[in-house]
Order: structure tokens, then C-alpha cells, then sequence
């Protein structure tokens, strides 16, 4: 074998090597880059459920405070209602069927 051919067999196992070295760098880029998506996703996916939580907890705090405003609300108007009645009705149909004997 003479220096030229043994020069040009090394240089073909280098660029051989080269070629395996491109391969495995452009598989890892591309792991790396379906790593990052997954890990993006999986983010994105927590925050969304994180922010769904966060609004129906609040809108269930609200109608519930909403209902509690709207119970209590015509529990007074109740109380009025009939407090007026007795008042009007009640109180006035008493002090006729037993009237006060004048001195």
C-alpha cells in the first residue's frame, strides 16, 4: 500500500466519521426539540387546567354570594311585607272586635 492510498483511506474514515458524528448531532437536535415541544405542552396543558380551576372557583364564588345576597334580600322583604300587614290588617281588626269602653 503506498502513502496515497492509505492517506485517502484515512481520509474517507474520517469523513465516515464525520457523517456519524452529523447523524448523531442532527438526533439529539431532534430529540432535544421534541423534549422542549413535550415540555412546552405539558406546561401550556397545566396552566390552561390551572386557569379553568381558577374561573370556575371564582364563578362558583360568585353565585354563590350571588344567592346568598338574593335569599337574604327576600328574607327582608318578607319580614316587611307581613310586619306591614300586621301593622294595616292585623292591629286595626283587634282593637275593633274589642273596642275600648269610654269613660
Amino acid at each position: 500500500m503506498s502513502d496515497a492510498s492509505v492517506f485517502r483511506l484515512l481520509l474517507l474514515l474520517l469523513l465516515l466519521l464525520a457523517v456519524i458524528v452529523a447523524v448523531g448531532c442532527v438526533g439529539v437536535g431532534v430529540v432535544m426539540v421534541v423534549v422542549v415541544v413535550v415540555v412546552v405542552v405539558v406546561v401550556v396543558v397545566i396552566v390552561v387546567v390551572v386557569v379553568v380551576v381558577v374561573v370556575v372557583v371564582v364563578v362558583a364564588v360568585v353565585v354563590v354570594a350571588v344567592v346568598v345576597v338574593v335569599v337574604v334580600f327576600v328574607i327582608i322583604v318578607v319580614v316587611v311585607v307581613v310586619s306591614c300587614v300586621v301593622v294595616v290588617v292585623v292591629i286595626p281588626t283587634d282593637s275593633r272586635q274589642a273596642p275600648v269602653s269610654q269613660v
